[in-house]
């Protein structure tokens, strides 16, 4: 991995550079573009590590207000002061809900922190990360060290591989699958593990009897949840019986996030029995969710709830919905 992302970080276009409070100049920025006419900034301490693989560019930088922060292809994908809600909101509730999870199979993941979510579960005995980006897998195991246990775990099976591919020919089935992908972008491979026919005919059978799939399904806010929060919920539909989205902020995202699950068996979300199954099968304390806040995060404001209700857009190869933009780190 070399220096190839200079084009990720370039010179602000308006050249500004905002006085600091100790009156030094704070100049370097995070910028990523959220859509035409809108902007999201953190000011850096630096950018510590920056290269680019096969498939995409990476960088990991440090910043003011959110810590360390792994970006790829210029988009935010954790920030080390919240990234516990993302992850947690992603693992946790599936899991919660099986009534004995022991094989996990994790789309994409390469961070490590999906995997290292997982591995809290006293039930667990095998979780396969399956990360068609070996260079961005080696760069977290390399320098995000909060995963390193994750990471050295004989409980996890690391592949480096397209998760369609290796999906299609594994034999085993799973009793939780997670997609722990980037956003569909126009152009990228991920949007194909969002539609129907990659649910239907390839994931739906890898899973046991009482198998739950959940996705990330991007933001999920008043403005921006028919991007494809709407869509991924409305493609699981069509191909699950039983079909639960939720919600939660996401400060680094600036944006609140949209998760989704999926059975063909009916999903459990008692606040007690979460409660009782957080104390009994998980390893330390988590940070976010508890039986009350899981089962609030499933109600959503009308406008988010009635978008649901009324979507009808599916996700195919040649009808797909995308994430705007890509972001850059700016040095005025």
């Amino acid at each position: 991995m070399g220096e190839a992302v200079e084009n990720v970080y370039g010179t602000n276009a308006h050249g500004d550079c905002h006085r600091a409070k100790d009156g030094g100049d704070a100049c370097k920025w995070y910028e990523e573009e959220i859509d035409d006419d809108l902007k999201w900034c953190f000011a850096l301490n630096s950018v510590l590590h920056r290269g680019t693989s096969k498939f995409q560019d990476i960088a990991l930088i440090d910043t003011k207000h959110f810590g360390k922060a792994l970006v790829i292809d210029g988009k935010m994908q954790s920030a080390e002061m919240d990234e516990f809600i993302y992850h947690e909101c992603l693992i946790h509730p599936s899991l919660l809900c099986h009534p004995n999870p022991k094989t996990v199979f994790i789309m994409g993941g390469g961070e490590g922190s999906a995997a290292r979510e997982v591995l809290k579960h006293k039930t667990i005995q095998r979780a396969v990360m399956c990360d068609i980006d070996e260079e961005v897998v080696d760069f977290c195991r390399r320098y995000l060290t909060v995963n390193c246990e994750a990471f050295a775990s004989d409980k996890l099976c690391l592949v480096i591989n397209d998760a369609r591919a290796e999906l299609e020919k594994r034999e085993e089935k799973y009793d939780i699958i997670v997609g722990d992908l980037a956003d569909p972008v126009e152009g990228g491979p991920c949007y194909q593990l969002y539609t129907k026919s990659f649910y239907e005919q390839v994931l739906k059978p890898k899973l046991h009897h009482h198998g739950i799939f959940v996705t990330q399904a991007g933001p999920a806010g008043v403005l921006t949840h028919k991007e494809v929060f709407s869509s991924i919920y409305n493609t699981l539909k069509h191909v699950f019986k039983h079909v639960l989205a939720y919600t939660a902020h996401v400060p680094s995202f600036a944006d609140t996030w949209g998760w989704v699950m999926a059975s063909d068996q009916p999903i459990m979300l008692d606040a007690q029995q979460i409660d009782e199954r957080i104390s009994k099968r998980i390893n330390g304390e988590l940070l976010y969710l508890n039986g009350e806040s899981l089962v609030s995060s499933t109600t959503m404001n009308k406008s988010v709830y009635t978008s649901l209700l009324k979507e009808t857009h599916i996700y195919t190869e040649e009808s797909a919905r995308f994430i705007y933009g890509h972001g850059r780190a700016c040095f005025a």
